[in-house]
């Protein structure tokens, strides 16, 4: 299944020159520990880093830097990993296992953001996926034992 079925649509997201007083509101604001950095380009948003409120800490509260003297495009991660809206579930799950990602933003074909996928997210498909996998068992059984009773 392509993981824009899955992909979370509504992203949160941040421009690079976006205060990082803002996208902590932003964070707080709609409960997330992370934004998209996008770039706005021909009527797209095509994103261009995330940043996370664990690269706040770590870069510049840690380092008891003045926060306000920063950008999201300061911290963001130097290289942005995203995956098409047409990749398998389980290419991307092997692609972020192999970058060491936990979230990924989801891209058309002309490369605007269409979402995100975080391995909580992948996490609850495949707990789904198994939760409906399990109940196959007890359900031939009781075909069986149906079958054989008549």
């Amino acid at each position: 299944m392509p993981i824009n079925e899955f992909c979370n649509r509504d992203v949160v997201f941040a421009t690079r020159e976006m205060s990082l007083t803002e996208a902590a509101q932003l964070m707080r604001e709609y409960h997330v520990g992370d934004l998209v950095v996008v770039d706005e380009l021909d009527g797209k948003r095509v994103p261009v880093g995330i940043v996370t409120d664990r690269d706040m800490v770590i870069e510049i509260i840690a380092q008891s830097l003045d926060l306000t003297k920063f950008s999201v495009g300061d911290i963001m991660g130097p290289q942005l990993i995203s995956v098409q809206d047409k990749e398998g579930v389980f290419e991307t799950i092997r692609l972020m296992r192999s970058k060491g990602i936990r979230r990924i933003p989801v891209v058309n074909q002309e490369k605007g953001l269409v979402g995100i996928v975080t391995a909580d997210d992948m996490l609850d498909i495949l707990a789904e996926e198994i939760t409906e996998l399990a109940k196959v068992a007890p359900r031939e059984q009781e075909h069986e034992a149906k079958i054989r009773a008549h």
